[in-house]
């Protein structure tokens, strides 16, 4: 691998970095609406093998959507910064 897809590498990490700084509130989770009739919003959370609910009622719903979002996109950060920095530590080994 040559240097300047090594510095581009370096630079997506960067890039990377600069996201998660700029992520904002997470929570693990998703919310559900539970009830046939009268249909309420939840946060659900598997936490220890059991299930927490917390009631989000319509005014906090789209925060939480939001959060859970924030979250999913922290995983992806992760695994992205994962591939680069373990091919970018591989290409430091050689050298």
């Amino acid at each position: 691998m040559n240097r300047r897809e090594v510095v581009k590498m370096q630079r997506k990490v960067q890039s990377l970095q600069k996201a998660l700084a700029e992520l904002g509130p997470v929570m693990r989770g998703s919310v559900v609406v539970i009830g046939m009739k009268n249909k309420q919003p939840y946060f659900s959370l598997n936490k220890n093998k059991k299930t927490h609910l917390i009631y989000l009622g319509k005014g906090r719903v789209e925060r939480a959507r939001e959060y859970s979002q924030n979250y999913k996109r922290l995983r992806a950060i992760i695994e992205e910064m994962t591939v680069l920095n373990m091919e970018l530590l591989k290409l430091d080994a050689g050298l």
